[in-house]
């Protein structure tokens, strides 16, 4: 990516208020593009249109330019890109790799199905050698599935380091589309990112297993890796993920209480970024940036840090 405008991206899901972990995500990766007078994005990922809606992604315009963190452009969101998605999810047909998967999701996550430590599933290839006779004779539309190969992919990750996966190993083949025609998000976002021209993914660590998948469908469609950068997850001192759905100082609370700048001099400080946690704003951080400050590893936040 030497030599390269950088361009980076914001990619919520609008489906509430976004919460300090997403905060923290959009933060970084603005101050890794502006710190080198690069270009920003924002992309609305509303594949979900039952959780979505419009209001949601007024309001994470409007908390984004609260906080200081202004954007250059804003892609289509993905609920209007399915004629795109039709195009390369055909490319994948016309090499071949592409086979209906007829398993429902209790098949995919019963006691007998093959799992990593962690409970993930691994799919196992159980529709990929069925006849036409025996597809019909499910008699409902199926998902779509694209092979992967046996093959070790790394990444060198700007945050983390060097992470490796196999994915005939990790996730086997992979759903491409659902059976109500929905294309899933590992789909969607390689096709957004690269046709946006995105040179840096940052994103919480909880994707990192997501980097790989995507890097074999940019090799599919011919499209360059972009530099990863999984940054820490935010979580309650509990050890509980900061989530929506327990409205874990989202910035409708946070916004009434606190000013932006006393908000990201404390995430930049939880971060690593600075010394001290005093009131800073995005555009003065932005000036002393470096991601050999940023901390890998989780960061523990309550309120009473913040209120």
């Amino acid at each position: 990516m030497a030599g390269l405008t950088p361009v980076g991206r914001f990619a919520p899901t609008p489906s509430g208020r976004m919460h300090l972990g997403n905060v923290f995500a959009a933060l970084i990766a603005w101050l890794s593009v502006r710190s080198r007078d690069g270009e920003m994005v924002l992309r609305m990922e509303d594949l979900d249109t039952q959780r979505t809606s419009a209001e949601f992604a007024a309001i994470l315009r409007d908390d984004l330019h609260w906080l200081g963190l202004d954007y250059d452009r804003e892609t289509p969101p993905q609920s209007q890109r399915s004629a795109v998605y039709d195009i390369y999810f055909e490319q994948l047909a016309q090499k071949g790799l592409l086979y209906p998967c007829y398993c429902t999701r209790s098949q995919l996550h019963s006691a007998d199905a093959p799992h990593l430590s962690d409970g993930t599933y691994v799919y196992p290839g159980t529709c990929r050698r069925l006849t036409e006779t025996e597809r019909a004779a499910f008699g409902r539309k199926p998902a779509w599935r694209v092979i992967v190969p046996d093959r070790l992919w790394t990444v060198e990750d700007k945050v983390q380091g060097h992470y490796e996966a196999n994915l005939a190993v990790d996730c086997g083949d992979m759903v491409v589309r659902r059976a109500d025609g929905v294309y899933v998000y590992q789909l969607a976002v390689t096709v957004d990112d690269a046709e946006a021209g995105v040179t840096e993914v940052v994103r919480g660590m909880d994707l990192l297993s997501s980097a790989p998948r995507q890097m074999y469908l940019q090799e599919l469609f011919g499209f360059p890796h972009p530099e990863y950068a999984h940054v820490p997850m935010l979580l309650a001192p509990d050890g509980r993920r900061l989530s929506k759905r327990d409205r874990d100082l989202d910035l409708g609370v946070l916004r009434s209480r606190v000013s932006p700048e006393t908000l990201i001099g404390t995430l930049a400080y939880a971060g690593g970024l600075t010394d001290q946690k005093t009131p800073i704003s995005a555009k003065e951080l932005a000036a002393e940036f470096s991601w050999d400050k940023l901390k890998c590893g989780s960061i523990f936040l309550d309120a009473g840090q913040l209120l």
